[in-house]
This record gives C-alpha cells, structure tokens and sequence, in this order.
C-alpha cells in the first residue's frame, strides 16, 4: 500500500527516473591494409619516354640494399615503383650501359591538378637533356587494369617529388628537385603528414633541363616534428646516388619482395597513345608514274646453229641492240603478218619518224633499207639467185 502511494506521488510531482545508458566510444578510422607488391624487372627504354598521368599517388618507398658493383661502370637500375596498371616495384639491379657514354636517367614523379605526371626511368645519349613536361600539357588519366583498387590522390604541394618513406602513410608526397633518386629517402623516418622535402646544393637553379644529380654528391632531408611519425624532427644528409642511399639503415624495414619471373618486362605504352600515322602518299607527276602499269617485253629468241649465236657481239653492237630494244615494238600489218613476209623498221637514227599512215603506206610501197648490227644479223645466209643461174649454165 505504502508503495503504491509513493508511485502515485511520483507521477503527481512529474519526476521521471532514467536508466543510464553507456558511453559509446568514437570509431577508430583506419587505413586499409595496403594490396600486395607486385614486383617485375622492367626493360628500360634508350630514350625519354612520354609522360603519363597516374590518378593516385604511388605508394611509400620498400627496403632493397644492393649488393656490390660487378664492374666499376655499372649503374644501379630500378629500385622504385613504375606504372604498368598499378604502381608494381622495379627490381633494382646492376646494369651494364647499352651503348658507349650513356647515362642513366632517374624516374619523374611530378603532382599537378590532383593526379601525377610520372615518366619512366630510361638511357640517355651523349649530350641529350631530360625535358620536364610543359605546363601547359594535358594528358588523359591512365585507365587502372582489371581488378586494381585506385589509392589516395597525392597529398603535398604540386610540383616534382619523390615517394615518402618506408613505413609512411599512403599518399604523402616529398618534394623533391628534378633528377632526384627516389632511394634518398629510404633511410628517413616515416611520415604522417605533409611536412618533409628533400633539398640540394644545385647552384644553377635557373636552368630546368637538368639531367640528373651525378654532380651532387649529397642531399639534404629535412621534417619538422608534426610530420614525422615519432613526433621529432629530422634533418640529415644523404648520398645522392641511389645505391649508396638504399644501402643505408632503414627505420621502418619493409623489404621489396623478389620479381615472380626474371623476364623484364617492357615499359608501359599509354592507352591514349595516338596509333602510328601511315606514310604520307606522292602526290602529282610522281604519283601518277608510279600509277602507272610496268609492261614486260620478252627478249627476241635467237636461231640456234645460226652464225649470229656462235660470235660474241662487239661493244658498239650490244649498245646498238639495247638501245633497238628499249624502242617501242611496232605491230606489224595484218596482211604481212599472214603472209608470214618480215616488215622491216628503220633505225631512228637514219630515218625521222613520220605520222602513223605515212609509215604505214611507206612500208607497203617501198622496201625499207637497214643496216644490220652484224653482217648475218643472227640469221642464216640467203642464196644467192644470180650465182645459181651461172652454176646452173656452166656445170
């Protein structure tokens, strides 16, 4: 009864009793874990290749020390990543130079509007400067192949750089000078903001076809306390040559793994690329010639047992004969050619030509007169109708 009561004077005085409820607590965001390295040995090209648009950044740089030299002219090759679809990891190795006096050229990585310009790394020739690709160039975003997650667009200021560190978060940047070896920053702490670039002594600043850094020997790497992961700042100098950089002590150890197969591969070929242009075509007098339609003359058969087959033809002979033979060929008279009677030409040489029916009447009327090239002309001798008479009377 005494309950009740307290009930009711409860609900009277309008007190209601809640039941606490717990404190959820924030959700955590967290990156996902990055797909797996595909790592390939790539052909690298004998000139600069086009530049293509990448729609993410690539990802933090991977540990790979290289072994010694096996010659003192070879080149550390590969060691960062490319494009073939995805961002896949060049195997780094030793190379020998493909010709005499060419020099290696370091990959472009350039943030522009939100993508990235990315240019492969390649063999230069004596006396020939890297490019960078115009400001005002504007390239199509290379389609990502089947299958392949897009990244985080890069973060960081537009401009040439480099990939962040091991270990670093997904799509930071490090500014960088042009020609700049992106295994300078292996050795440096991982990064989780923007902060971090990479500065060097180059005295001719002003000058933008700049090569590569072969006339720096060291490169400065400074961050500041809020973009490094451990909260501290950083400032040191590293080699510029990619392999005296990658031999370095890493602070985060994250290995490249070993190429699947040791066939390279060649370099990626934009799929905006404009097909090969057919070869132009002549046009006017040239064009016509070439239109028209080469006719085969067969050489005129030679008797056999005749004396013209049995004596070599003299120089001035043969000339004679090649130039009769280049001449056009006239068909002969139809009543001729039946009665099987031989049209005799004249020689351009002894006799003007004439217009077609005046030629025509002349060879009906009057017997053309030649002078053969040789005494027998190829063909056996005739009998001689006189000598047979006499023979004939005085046997």
């Amino acid at each position: 009864m005494r309950i009740a009561l307290f009930a009711l004077a409860l609900l009277v005085g309008g007190c209601v009793i809640q039941v606490p409820r717990e404190v959820q607590p924030a959700p955590v965001v967290e990156e996902a874990a990055p797909p797996p390295v595909v790592s390939v040995y790539e052909e690298p090209p004998l000139s600069e290749p086009a530049p293509i648009a990448v729609g993410w950044a690539p990802p933090p740089m991977l540990v790979e020390v290289p072994p010694p030299p096996p010659f003192p002219y070879a080149a550390w090759v590969g060691g960062y990543w490319v494009w073939q679809g995805n961002w896949v990891w060049a195997h780094g190795h030793w190379m020998e130079p493909p010709r005499p006096q060419y020099a290696w050229v370091h990959p472009y990585y350039e943030h522009r509007g939100g993508v990235v310009i990315f240019i492969s790394g390649y063999w230069s020739a004596p006396g020939v400067v890297f490019v960078p690709p115009r400001p005002e160039l504007v390239l199509a975003v290379e389609p990502a192949a089947v299958g392949v997650i897009p990244g985080p667009r890069p973060i960081g200021p537009e401009g040439c750089f480099v990939p962040a560190p091991p270990g670093s978060r997904r799509g930071i940047i490090i500014p960088a000078p042009v020609g700049t070896a992106p295994a300078v920053v292996t050795s440096a702490p991982p990064v989780v903001a923007v902060g971090m670039r990479v500065t060097t002594n180059v005295t001719n600043i002003h000058n933008t076809n700049i090569t590569n850094v072969t006339n720096v020997t060291n490169v400065t790497i400074v961050a500041p306390p809020a973009a490094t992961a451990s909260g501290r700042a950083f400032s040191s100098s590293v080699p510029a040559a990619p392999h005296l950089a990658a031999a370095r002590p890493a602070v985060v150890q994250a290995r490249a793994p070993e190429p699947q197969s040791r066939r390279p591969v060649a370099p990626y070929v934009s799929a905006h690329a404009k097909p090969a242009a057919p070869p132009s075509q002549p046009h006017g007098a040239v064009a016509d010639a070439r239109l028209q339609p080469v006719v085969a003359r067969e050489p005129q058969p030679v008797h056999a047992g005749s004396a013209g087959s049995a004596q070599p033809q003299r120089p001035a002979q043969r000339e004679e004969g090649a130039s009769a033979a280049a001449r056009p060929v006239q068909s002969a008279p139809p009543k001729a050619a039946a009665a099987g009677t031989p049209v005799a030409r004249t020689p351009d040489a002894k006799a003007p030509a004439k217009a077609p029916a005046a030629a025509t009447a002349a060879s009906k009327t009057a017997p053309a007169k030649t002078a053969p090239p040789h005494p027998d002309k190829g063909k056996a001798p005739k009998p001689d109708a006189k000598k047979d008479a006499k023979q004939d009377a005085h046997p």
